[in-house]
């Protein structure tokens, strides 16, 4: 399975969810040798990074870019 991360790792201080995957650093610390954690972890992404979105947040690979 392939790692989510988008290399955007900046974090919502609420919840601990990365703006650009929806991990938490945990997640992406344990993502290489946690296999058996993978679908869950990927299966939760979708629905955190809505709620980023609703929330205000930029997300995916528009969080990596610095706001004016």
């Amino acid at each position: 399975m392939a790692n989510p991360c988008i290399d955007v790792c900046r974090y919502d201080e609420a919840t601990g969810w990365c703006l650009g995957c929806g991990m938490t650093k945990r997640e992406k610390k344990d993502w290489k040798k946690e296999k058996d954690a993978r679908p869950a972890t990927r299966a939760a992404l979708p629905g955190r990074i809505a709620a980023l979105a609703a929330a205000g947040h930029a997300t995916g690979g528009a969080a990596k870019r610095k706001r004016k």
